[in-house]
């Protein structure tokens, strides 16, 4: 039978004998399939894809699915692979013979031999678990690793980590994603928890950035203000007057070519000066990690363009 046959058939199955309505209703409660049109009962015989197991509450359901675990860039098999724990007792708690405790510990060697037996699964997972590492020393938020695992990934595509220190390309990775998310950290921090020069870390982000043409968003002053404010004690009413300098210095570009992170610590200087807050520049420059003359230069900037008043 020629395709030409075919095609026209297909259509009248997909139609009600009784009324030629396309319309079909799937009853997976009861296993028919109806005419919407007039109501026919086309099948009586339905196939259930669904568990055969019944919940009535949306708790319920929850915790009555059998699903894995979803996948994750930040593993580097992607979480699709079995882990064979070092526990040797089954589900009863009871203790296995050693015959099959000696089976199991096969199993656990082949099993770990399998999940790396490349040269890119074994890079992957050094960089992945540095990447867990680095995140878990500067509270990084999971979605944000598992951006800077995808940066690194392509930078692997890419060949980019060749010649090059695994643990340099994963910090300058996650320090992208960082700065891609406006998420408060900077690239002192993020070197002094890898262990790894900060001017190798600043090398590889640049490469990132330049062979991977990954356009980073500008460094806004306004999310560090709560960053060092949180270190030094400063209330909620000053952070607010901050906040309202800085917007008042981008607004007349006060702050263009600045150093983020100087000006939040000048802003809150200032802040604290009209709140009668009792900080001063060294305490706001040690919890910002700049200089007391950084902070000095930038509250004489801002006080001089803006028209700040400050009490003596």
């Amino acid at each position: 039978m020629s395709k030409k046959e075919t095609a026209p058939q297909n259509r009248q199955a997909n139609k009600c004998q009784e009324c030629g309505s396309p319309n079909r209703v799937h009853d997976y409660d009861t296993g028919e399939t109806v005419c919407g049109g007039c109501g026919l009962v086309l099948y009586e015989q339905m196939m259930d894809k669904g568990p055969e197991w019944r919940a009535f509450t949306q708790e319920e359901k929850t915790s009555r699915s059998r699903v894995g675990v979803p996948t994750s860039y930040s593993v580097h098999d992607k979480g699709l692979s079995t882990a064979i724990s070092q526990v040797d007792r089954d589900a009863f708690g009871r203790k296995l013979p050693l015959a099959t405790r000696l089976q199991m510990w096969r199993l656990r060697k082949w099993q770990i031999r399998s999940r790396v037996h490349s040269s890119i699964d074994r890079n992957l997972a050094q960089a992945m678990a540095e990447l867990d590492r680095l995140s878990d020393k500067v509270y990084i938020p999971s979605q944000i690793k598992e951006k800077a695992a995808v940066i690194y990934r392509k930078a692997l595509d890419k060949g980019l980590v060749r010649g090059r220190s695994i643990a340099a390309i994963a910090a300058a990775s996650l320090y992208a994603a960082c700065r891609g998310s406006a998420t408060p950290r900077t690239l002192r921090e993020i070197s002094e928890a890898s262990l790894v020069d900060k001017k190798d870390v600043a090398r590889c982000y640049r490469l990132l950035l330049r062979e991977l043409d990954i356009h980073m968003p500008i460094a806004d002053p306004l999310t560090y203000v709560s960053k060092i404010a949180e270190r030094t004690g400063i209330s909620g009413k000053t952070q607010g007057l901050a906040i309202g300098i800085l917007r008042d210095a981008r607004r007349k570009r006060a702050a263009a070519g600045k150093d983020p992170m100087g000006l939040a610590a000048a802003a809150l200087y200032i802040a604290c000066l009209q709140n009668h807050e009792k900080k001063t520049q060294k305490d706001i420059a040690e919890a910002a990690g700049v200089t007391e003359v950084t902070v000095r230069n930038r509250y004489k900037t801002l006080k001089k363009q803006l028209n700040l008043v400050t009490p003596d």
